[in-house]
């Protein structure tokens, strides 16, 4: 049997968990993606101490669930299961230098924004571009990483050859409410769009099981998903003419993930972006080599 590194448990159960605490009505603690709350900021939210910060915990190798401690896993406080990567490792970076407890929320997609706004969570640390659209919502912290859109197929597919997105034809998809769905698969003319999928492992399943072709998806991702499958390949066209095109206000604003907190709220963006800013690109791209290599195994 190949051997698989999974997100988590393995993709499927992971999924399972996900959706015990990501799905529909199953996370009771989260607020609804579609609340809006622009109250006064007032303090950083960390005067307790804790830095309460959310993730979806099913986005490796970002984020993902597993069933114990290890690999200095952190417990996750409204569900089961621990929370380990790069968000983790990040996140805990932060704690330590300020001297918080780090409290973790495992919460769907589309209720990170707004439990930001309602000041349900401090922060998210959860593998975020720093939108204009974002940026509208929340205020960022950051970049703690800077990632290439790419896409990934399997090794047997026609479309493992191509050497621009041109090239790229049949079915496809990526998660929804990301840029690689709403401006990178457009761009592609030979592309049978598919439903968007709700996380990352559902994305990585449609392409596994045959479902779609190819995905889309940023580098870290990609090599989360190589990482777990040992049939994929990544197709990494930046640099070249054949790349999916983007203003260089609009690249920028794609390839740099940040941390993102409640508007005005000044004192936790600064603490936290004092620590980000002793870090080096190396440092980043050396935690996210970690991250994947500590990915759980299921044989």
């Amino acid at each position: 049997m190949k051997k698989r590194r999974v997100f988590a448990l393995s993709c499927a159960a992971l999924m399972a968990l996900s959706l015990t605490a990501c799905g529909s009505g199953g996370n009771t603690n989260t607020p609804s993606s579609t609340g809006e709350n622009n109250a006064a900021v007032t303090g950083s939210g960390v005067e307790d101490g804790v830095l309460t910060v959310a993730m979806e915990c099913g986005y490796a190798p970002y984020n993902w669930l597993q069933s114990d401690d290890s690999n200095g896993a952190v417990a996750i406080s409204n569900g089961t299961g621990y929370a380990n990567g790069y968000d983790v490792m990040i996140a805990k970076k932060i704690c330590e230098a300020n001297g918080w407890e780090l409290e973790i929320i495992q919460a769907d997609w589309g209720s990170l924004v707004p439990g930001i706004q309602s000041g349900t969570y401090d922060a998210v640390i959860a593998g975020q571009s720093m939108t204009a659209e974002r940026s509208e919502q929340v205020d960022f912290a950051g970049p703690y990483y800077y990632a290439t859109m790419v896409c990934v197929t399997k090794a047997d597919n026609p479309n493992a050859s191509a050497t621009s997105i041109s090239e790229l034809s049949g079915t496809c998809t990526a998660q929804e409410s990301t840029i690689w769905y709403d401006a990178c698969l457009p761009q592609i003319e030979g592309a049978q769009i598919q439903t968007a999928a709700e996380s990352a492992p559902a994305m990585l399943m449609a392409l596994e099981t045959g479902t779609v072709d190819f995905i889309c998806t940023d580098m870290p991702t990609a090599r989360g998903a190589v990482a777990a499958y040992d049939d994929l390949v990544i197709l990494d066209f930046s640099g070249t003419d054949g790349d999916f095109q983007f203003t260089d206000e609009e690249r920028a604003e794609n390839v740099n993930i940040g941390i993102s907190v409640r508007k005005g709220n000044t004192e936790l963006k600064d603490a936290i972006d004092g620590v980000l800013s002793t870090m080096t690109t190396d440092d980043f791209n050396t935690m996210m080599d970690e991250a994947i290599a500590i990915q759980p195994i299921s044989e």
